[in-house]
């Protein structure tokens, strides 16, 4: 009798474990300084947090993360295509996906934007996240505890139940999630990257958040513009070469009375 691993733990650990493999891949290319949208001076200077406590940080949350997630799929069961043996077709799970997409954009952007224009919520709960200046892979996900079960967790609860996927194919979904999300923090600006290509809300994009002239700007995460382009908070930015080598996000719009 062979030991079985059912879905609904895979999806609960699968995402957590791809975080660390992505973000670890990005450490390594940590030393493409061509490549980098701050320099390493810039990411010692301003960053208000060390790195040792980011990464404690981003565990809590991931068990904060898999404690719901074991939860919901307990609650729900397993009762999508996996259970009787159908599968989806592809334009079942494509529809699912999109679903979900669209869901988790809508969630995050309006309680993201929240949390910036409320001052209590933001100096107690979302700043801890702007510690980060210089955002980097493995801080992806260092948020406060409190924020991380809104904005992620319950966002990533709300777009499963509502696209009605199957815990096997959220698998797919939330590691998908998380490897975009980390790309979003990674810094650096790398030829060929894919999600460059496809995706507006990308690395330059959101590293104009994550500085003072774009903090009420950019608010969409992590897969679309469409939110920030409909409700007048899209900053468009030219991406330039720096002096000493690397990229820099230049804003293109005057943000002077925001």
């Amino acid at each position: 009798m062979g030991f079985e691993i059912s879905d609904e733990l895979v999806g609960t650990f699968a995402p957590i474990l791809v975080y660390w493999i992505y973000s670890g891949i990005y450490v390594l290319l940590d030393s493409f300084d061509n490549y980098r949208l701050h320099s390493r001076k810039e990411e010692d200077e301003k960053n208000l947090v060390s790195k040792l406590t980011v990464v404690k940080g981003v565990l809590l949350q991931q068990i904060i993360q898999a404690v719901v997630a074991i939860l919901l799929f307990t609650v729900t069961g397993n009762d999508g295509g996996d259970a009787t043996g159908s599968k989806p077709s592809l334009i079942a799970l494509a529809r699912q996906f999109v679903i979900a997409m669209l869901v988790l954009d809508t969630w995050q952007y309006f309680m993201h934007r929240y949390m910036h224009h409320n001052k209590f919520l933001y100096k107690h709960i979302h700043s801890q996240h702007h510690r980060l200046v210089v955002p980097y892979a493995f801080g992806a996900l260092y948020n406060h505890p409190l924020e991380g079960l809104l904005l992620d967790t319950i966002g990533g609860a709300l777009s499963f139940l509502l696209s009605g996927m199957s815990p096997r194919a959220s698998i797919f979904f939330f590691s998908f999630a998380t490897i975009k999300t980390v790309d979003d923090h990674c810094g650096l600006w790398l030829p060929g990257n894919l999600f460059h290509v496809f995706f507006k809300n990308n690395t330059a994009y959101h590293d104009v958040h994550h500085q003072l002239y774009g903090s009420k700007y950019n608010f969409s995460q992590p897969f679309f513009v469409v939110w920030d382009r409909i409700l007048g908070t899209h900053m468009p930015y030219s991406l330039e070469k720096r002096a000493g080598g690397g990229f820099e996000a230049r804003p293109t719009k005057d943000c002077k009375d925001d």
